[in-house]
């Protein structure tokens, strides 16, 4: 079983819900008004906050929502598709997938009936992390460095730089931004001994 969350691991589960958040649905008004109130610092997860809250200010539901289709919805030149297969094996539904259900599985977890997008969707897999890492699935000890290791890091770190060079991005490519940096930190992290 694993110990309640600290404030830094409820902080990092916040992080990884927004980035699900907005991976998987454009924002509405009530959320960019919320992430328009980002405060940061010089840190680099700061200036990405920072960034993210002008991009916020700068958008609307509706544009915001035109944009979400245009990278991930469209067809058309600019979008991207945030799934592991894709990344890692260059194609949708391979290995990568069936890795990961195997995992999902050992970890007593399945995909809602009602989801349509495959479980190796980059928003699936942050809400996965931010589960883990506040503590509502419960894993045993070294689960949580072992599934971002297997699933996350070898290849979101590369969605989330395609998403902020994208065309089609103005608000996602803070969005980008946010998450690359943030993947970046939590590489860092899970690296150190312990």
């Amino acid at each position: 079983m694993m110990n309640p969350a600290s404030g830094t691991d409820l902080a990092r589960a916040q992080e990884y819900a927004l980035l699900a958040t907005l991976l998987t649905r454009s924002p509405d008004t009530q959320l960019l008004r919320r992430l328009s109130a980002l405060h940061g610092d010089a840190s680099p997860m700061g200036v990405a906050h920072m960034a993210l809250a002008d991009a916020a200010r700068r958008t609307n539901e509706q544009a915001a929502s035109r944009e979400f289709f245009a990278l991930f919805a469209g067809l058309g030149k600019g979008s991207l598709l945030p799934y592991a297969s894709h990344y890692l094996s260059d194609t949708l539904y391979g290995r990568p997938l069936a890795r990961l259900r195997e995992t999902l599985e050992g970890l007593g977890l399945e995909k809602a009936p009602e989801r349509t997008e495959p479980e190796d969707h980059a928003g699936f897999l942050c809400e996965i992390m931010a589960g883990l890492a506040g503590g509502s699935i419960l894993a045993p000890a070294g689960a949580e460095r072992l599934f971002f290791d297997q699933h996350v890091s070898r290849w979101m770190r590369r969605f989330f730089a395609d998403l902020e060079r994208a065309s089609s991005a103005d608000f996602y490519a803070a969005v980008g931004a946010l998450g690359r940096t943030f993947i970046e930190v939590e590489a860092k992290a899970f690296a150190l001994p312990g």
